[in-house]
């Protein structure tokens, strides 16, 4: 007797990833692997379900029917694990993680590697990148986003925190050039810029007086990473735009001096994102928890006022 489900999960993920080969990347097996998986279910099942060419693939019309069917039923049995682990302690199996480079270095991973400590039977796998990742055609569990959120109707999401960013600059650099104490003053000064899409971000700036302000500077390094702004920071070249939290880390070692703080706006929310289901895996919401618990003191409290 065959398996009823035996190609379902491989079916439904190529209709998802709309392609044999991103599918095939997912599920960590070979393109042919994959188009054999689905040639046995259509002989299996006596009907075609996909139309496919070189250039293209599409449902069949009893290929649609059969997706919505089987997306219902491995929802339930999701559900069904998900019950199995609402009764279970230990969260187990494996997690993939996205997080932004400096934060994820800094922030998210060390409360991920806690996790990883407390938690043997969980296999956590984290990618740290600046890359816009798709959560749901990448296979993530869990992806961390600093900044805006676009609406989606498969991503549910929880805020971790606010980033504030602060200036900043080595004590040597602020010995030779002064320490600005207005939006004014920062014309003249040298300037590390943080570059996105090719262009330096404008650095609208809280002045003494209490209105937002762009400051007219003109950047001579650019850096579309921020430990390259810190290095540059450190080493003299100027005042720099740093998130506050990391500005803090260095000003506490002496390396850097807080010349304007949590000065920027608008200030960057901090989520956590993740695939939207009716039944959230204990894995998931451990690391969730987790990040909930562990990143708002990482980030500290702005200043009043």
């Amino acid at each position: 007797m065959s398996d009823i489900l035996d190609g379902v999960t491989t079916f439904v993920r190529v209709v998802e990833t709309g392609s044999f080969a991103l599918a095939a990347e997912r599920l960590e097996l070979t393109r042919s692997a994959v188009g054999k998986v689905i040639v046995r279910l259509e002989k299996r099942l006596g009907v075609r379900l996909i139309n496919r060419t070189t250039r293209s693939q599409s449902l069949t019309e009893d290929g649609q029917a059969y997706y919505d069917r089987c997306v219902r039923a491995l929802a339930e049995l999701e559900a069904a694990e998900a019950d199995l682990d609402s009764g279970r302690r230990e969260p187990k199996g494996r997690l993939r993680v996205s997080v932004p480079q400096c934060f994820g270095h800094h922030c998210a991973a060390p409360v991920l590697l806690e996790l990883a400590r407390r938690h043997p039977q969980l296999t956590i796998d984290i990618s740290i990148s600046d890359r816009f990742v798709d959560v749901v055609e990448e296979g993530f569990d869990l992806v961390v986003r600093v900044g805006p959120l676009a609406d989606s109707v498969s991503l549910a999401a929880r805020k971790l925190g606010m980033q504030y960013a602060s200036i900043g600059a080595a004590p040597a650099y602020l010995a030779r050039h002064g320490t600005p104490r207005n939006v004014d003053e920062l014309r003249g000064h040298s300037v590390i810029a943080y570059v996105r899409g090719g262009l330096p971000m404008p650095w609208d700036v809280v002045d003494v007086d209490g209105q937002v302000r762009r400051a007219q500077v003109h950047p001579q390094l650019g850096f579309d990473d921020m430990q390259g702004i810190v290095d540059a920071a450190v080493a003299g070249f100027g005042l720099a735009w740093l998130p506050s939290w990391l500005l803090a880390r260095h000003a506490g070692k002496g390396e850097l001096v807080t010349v304007m703080e949590n000065c920027f706006r608008p200030a960057q929310e901090i989520h956590a994102v993740w695939p939207k289901s009716r039944y959230l895996a204990l894995k998931t919401r451990c690391a969730i928890d987790a990040l909930v618990a562990g990143i708002p003191a990482m980030l500290g409290a702005p200043a009043a006022g």
